[in-house]
């Protein structure tokens, strides 16, 4: 996981916790040792006394007034460290020959409460100040092999006891840490209703907390998986389409489980996948793949890197729980997308309702503007249609504008918009379009709309109407947009007093409106 920081110390809450039972079990040592004074053979040991009651004096006043403040803590560990070392270095001095392995277990215990209350350095500077202060009195007995190995096992022992210790504590804060990145993720991504900004949270927590090379989130289309989030080394190739065949990804997508590989220098033996290099012209050695999936989303959140053994089960873990998180997120902003559509659409065509046809006409006429490029408007209306509804039922007439709709949507671009400006009027914007182009797009709409064959409800071919339209052109005819909408309507009802059927104006008004 990256940015894990080596432990230094238990946080404050943490140490608190520890802090009443190690300052009792070590007041408890220091009682042991005034005891083993006053119980002195010849007579009571006076140094044993003053050190256990001095001892006891010092563990209470630290832990009352020092350890318990975080600010006096910091400040005062090091302090500590040597202190008690020095304290502890000189008991060998004091304890008579039958209590040496008190010594021995005071020596693991204080490494013990000095890694619990102030970290892994401050326990290392206090076990080399007790080897530092005590060596001198066992310099002879130290001066064969087995002496000199019952002297060091104390030490040996504390440094493995205190990096097994502190080690299971990093892990657990490791894992605790995963938990707070998945519940603040949580939080963020179900506020979020936008997919580049899903997509953008899940990007920083990745980069934040797993060491990765590369890693995507891929949605199949067809069969090609679009990378909407591509990371490779430190350059993104989002938007990134590849076939899906014989890939990683599929194996996870077609199988709906983790795929967890953490060395690819062995041999892959997966049906049907194929090594496929994406991004960097480099092979991954370790890749982790987890499915996407949801009514909307079929998908995969893939993580690799380019040395073996880089990832662990926790890793897969936190990606499993990630992806969770993130289909829900994506599959609500698809769910948000598609209520949004829905409220911008004509519930029987399908095309633009008025109030958002004219939000984006705005919209289309502001781009224009700035590229100093024309606009044309054609408003569109169906000749007689109350007549023909009322001859042919409103189911017929609904799938007249329906199929009107359909030939619109054949004969415009993608930046275009058709919309139903009420009844059987429809309105089409044009942008960077001439008012020939849009004469030329009228033309076309008319010859589609009357190639269609309809029927009614006894399968009898019905005459399909005719339709009028009226065309404007911005800035050059209009230079607002609500002017602009009542000159093609002013020329729709023209081309309706003209016989119907008619495109106003003919095509010779355009070339006499560049002529000016």
């Amino acid at each position: 996981m990256k940015n894990s920081k080596p432990i230094t110390a238990f946080a404050p809450h943490e140490v608190n916790r520890f802090q009443a039972p190690l300052a009792l079990a070590s007041v408890f040592f220091m009682v042991l040792i005034v005891l083993n004074g006053l119980l002195a053979k010849s007579a009571p040991n006076l140094l044993m006394i003053l050190y256990g009651v001095t001892g006891s004096f010092y563990i209470l006043i630290y832990n009352s007034l020092v350890a318990r403040s975080t600010f006096f803590r910091k400040r005062y560990s090091w302090i500590n460290s040597i202190i008690s070392g020095i304290g502890l270095g000189l008991l060998v001095y004091i304890l008579p020959p039958q209590l040496e392995e008190l010594f021995h277990i005071l020596i693991v215990f204080s490494a013990i409460v000095t890694a619990t209350i102030s970290g892994r350095y401050h326990t290392y500077i206090n076990l080399l100040v007790i080897m530092i202060v005590s060596l001198p009195g066992n310099i002879q007995e130290i001066s064969n092999l087995q002496n000199s190995i019952e002297y060091s096992a104390p030490f040996i022992i504390s440094i493995i006891t205190v990096e097994t210790f502190l080690r299971i504590k990093d892990t657990a804060q490791q894992h605790i840490r995963r938990l707070e990145t998945i519940n603040t993720i949580s939080r963020q991504l179900m506020q979020s209703l936008d997919t580049d900004q899903v997509l953008a949270l899940l990007n920083a927590t990745i980069l934040d907390t797993i060491e990765a090379d590369t890693y995507f989130i891929g949605m199949l289309k067809g069969d090609e998986i679009q990378l909407d989030l591509f990371y490779d080394e430190g350059e993104f190739y989002n938007g990134l389409r590849v076939p899906v065949e014989g890939t990683l990804a599929s194996w996870v997508i077609n199988h709906k489980q983790p795929l967890f590989l953490p060395d690819l220098r062995e041999d892959v033996q997966l049906e049907g996948v194929k090594v496929r290099i994406i991004g960097k012209e480099k092979t991954s050695l370790s890749w982790i793949g987890v499915p996407l999936n949801t009514a909307n989303i079929t998908g995969v959140m893939a993580l690799a890197s380019y040395k073996p053994n880089t990832f662990d089960l926790a890793d897969l873990e936190l990606l499993s729980s990630l992806a969770q998180h993130v289909t829900l997120a994506l599959d609500n902003t698809i769910r948000h997308a598609q209520v949004e559509e829905q409220a911008r659409l004509d519930s029987l065509t399908g095309v633009y309702n008025h109030g958002y046809f004219l939000k984006r006409l705005a919209e289309q006429a502001d781009e224009t503007s700035k590229l100093n490029a024309p606009l044309s408007l054609i408003m569109l209306d169906i000749d007689y249609f109350k007549q023909y509804n009322d001859t042919y039922g409103h189911l017929v007439g609904d799938q007249i504008l329906n199929s009107l709709c359909t030939a619109i949507k054949q004969h415009i671009k993608q930046g275009d918009a058709v919309g139903r400006w009420g009844g059987e009027e429809f309105i089409i914007s044009l942008p960077n379009a001439t008012g020939e182009q849009a004469t030329q797009v009228a033309k076309r709409i008319s010859e589609t709309l009357a190639s269609l064959r309809v029927e009614d409800r006894d399968q009898k071919t019905v005459p399909i109407p005719t339709v009028s339209q009226g065309i404007g052109m911005f800035p050059s005819e209009a230079d607002e947009i609500y002017r602009l909408i009542d000159l093609a309507d002013r020329r729709l009802y023209v081309a309706k007093e003209r016989g119907r059927n008619q495109i106003e104006p003919d095509a010779s008004h355009w070339s006499k409106i560049h002529a000016k």
